[in-house]
This record gives structure tokens, sequence and C-alpha cells, in this order.
């Protein structure tokens, strides 16, 4: 398989027969090349030559992340990320084997929702690239915030007075603030404002700080204290893509991600739409990895590309880039 070729059809995907005929083909490659998902398919006995629709394609829990190194190249990774959470768990690690086509994927699903990032002023309430080099949040907000090539675009946490500045500054400046929620929070707390401009994208994740509300609870303080438009952002250290929530509350995933429910009691079955139930990624933008993932999340599909994301399994880690959802 042509990987370079492969990866100029991924991003010009229009269909879901596109999205099929593109997931299967990545399917037998990553079957072929990586040996831990190689051997968890054999594991499970299944016939690879019956799999004629991406939702027959089994998804490798996340878990192995942690305990593996998944790859279906024998390259060096030019990046390797760590998943978020607590001190106490164990992170998974996430080898890139091409920035180019992470930022490609960034790029083109932030253009997708919001436009070129130039016409914004990007902030981040987030740890900053080079205090958490393996992040993947921080790498693609660095990305963002130096494709604004605005001066005022930057990192805020701890630094929240030189944020208001910036606001302050700028009245009519269109303004993407991204935050982790404990970071929102705490802004909205200290620093409550009666402004407009601003679009507020939560990540998700207290990260320990504090404790676990839900997202429809912090978007209602954070939109009562802001009175700013408030979306969220949905992904993971071991994906290359991004999914976006606008004003709803529903994610809506590019074209080259797809996401499934699956029984909880029963890892195998697919439930479909309108159900609860674990979600299953499939991002053919980790061709180098492996772009069939099951989450520890639970979640709700709406359409084939609109999904809510509902919580996590009991005991599974607190970690990811959104973090939605704990019982109380």
């Amino acid at each position: 398989m042509d990987i370079e070729k492969i990866k100029t059809q991924i991003f010009a995907i229009q269909s879901l027969s596109d999205f099929n005929e593109l997931a299967l083909q990545i399917f037998h490659f990553q079957y072929k090349n990586n040996e831990v998902y190689h051997n968890f398919i054999d594991l499970l006995k299944i016939n690879i030559q019956k799999i004629k629709d991406y939702n027959d394609i089994p998804c490798l829990p996340i878990e192995f992340f942690k305990t593996h190194s998944i790859a279906s190249v024998l390259l060096k990774p030019e990046i390797i990320f760590h998943s978020s959470g607590t001190t106490d768990t164990i992170k998974s690690n996430s080898l890139v084997f091409s920035k180019s086509l992470y930022e490609q994927s960034i790029y083109n699903t932030f253009y997708s929702f919001y436009g070129n990032p130039k016409n914004y002023i990007i902030a981040a309430l987030t740890p900053d690239n080079e205090g958490s080099p393996n992040s993947s949040l921080a790498y693609m907000l660095n990305f963002l915030i130096e494709k604004t090539e605005n001066s005022a675009s930057g990192f805020y946490l701890s630094k929240e007075y030189k944020l208001l500045e910036i606001i302050k500054n700028n009245p009519h400046a269109k303004i993407l603030l991204f935050g982790v929620t404990y970071a929102l929070i705490n802004f909205a707390k200290h620093y409550p404002l009666l402004t407009k401009n601003i679009l507020v994208i939560e990540t998700g994740g207290m990260k320990g700080q504090m404790k676990e509300i839900t997202r429809n609870e912090v978007h209602s303080f954070l939109l009562q204290k802001l009175n700013s438009q408030i979306n969220s952002e949905y992904s993971m250290a071991e994906l290359m893509s991004q999914a976006y929530s606008i004003n709803n509350g529903s994610f809506k995933s590019p074209s080259w991600m797809q996401i499934r429910i699956r029984d909880i009691y029963d890892p195998l079955s697919l439930i479909g739409q309108k159900k609860s139930g674990g979600i299953d990624i499939i991002d053919l933008a980790n061709i180098y990895t492996c772009s069939f993932i099951s989450t520890k999340d639970i979640g709700i599909m709406h359409d084939n590309y609109t999904f809510e994301v509902l919580g996590r399994y009991d005991f599974s880690d607190v970690r990811g880039c959104n973090l939605m959802q704990n019982v109380f």
C-alpha cells in the first residue's frame, strides 16, 4: 500500500462509501504490519476476508497503548505523546510518525468548523507546549496559535491578567479561548466578563484539580459568568484527529473520523444510534499506528457524524482531553 497516496485520500473523503473503501485498505495494512493489532485480531478468531464494511472491523482496546508500542511502520517516531490523567495512573504512549500529517488533520478540522486561524486571536488556558512537550493538546494549540500569526495569541495559564489586557485592548477582534475545564472555571470565578467577542472552547477534564461536574453544568456556569458562546473539543493522545461541538452539546467529527457505539457488555456488538454504550473511534489519520480504537468513554450516536460523550466506564482512569461527565 502506498502510504503517501493514502494520506492524500484521507482528507478528500466526501462520503461514507469513500470512508468505507479507505478504512478497509487501512485495516488490511495495519493487520499485516501492526504486530499488536494482528495478534489481537487473531485471538478473536476473525476471518479478515469476510470483513467488507468498516462497522465490522474490530477496534483495539485503548489500554494497549499503556502496555505496548502501537505502530504499523518501522520508523522512528517524530513525537511521543502521553495521555493526560492523575499522577497515580499509568499513562498511554502514542507514537507520532508524521508531524505533517497530524498538523494537517488539526488544520483541516479547525478550518471546517471555524475557518482560517488567521481570523482569530487564539488564547489558551492550558499548559503550554514547552512545559508539556508530551501533551497532544498543548501541541495542537501551539500549532493553531502559530497559524494565527498574531502576537496576541498565546498561552495564558497563570497569566490571566495578561489575557484580560488582550481582551480589553482588542474589543473588535474575534477571540477563541481554549481551556481545560478547571482553568476556565477558575478564570470565570475571578474574572467575570461582559463581552461577546470571545468564543470559549473547553477541552474537558478537571485533571484532579476539583470535583468532576457534568459538561452541561460547566457550560451553564461559564455562559452565566462570561456571557460568551461555549463550545467543546474532543480528542485524546492516541488520536490524530479532533471533534468539536458547536453550542448544542453534540460533537461532530470530520469526514475521515467515524464514531461507533458498542454494547457495554458485548464489546464486539454495535448497538447503533440513539442508544448509550461504549465509544469506538475509527480515525483514518492514525494510519501509522492503529486507526481502530475502543475507548473507555460512554456516548450516544445521533447520526453518522454527530455524537455525545456521556461519561466514563466505572473505575476507568481520569484521562483524555475531554472527560465530559462523572456520575455523582
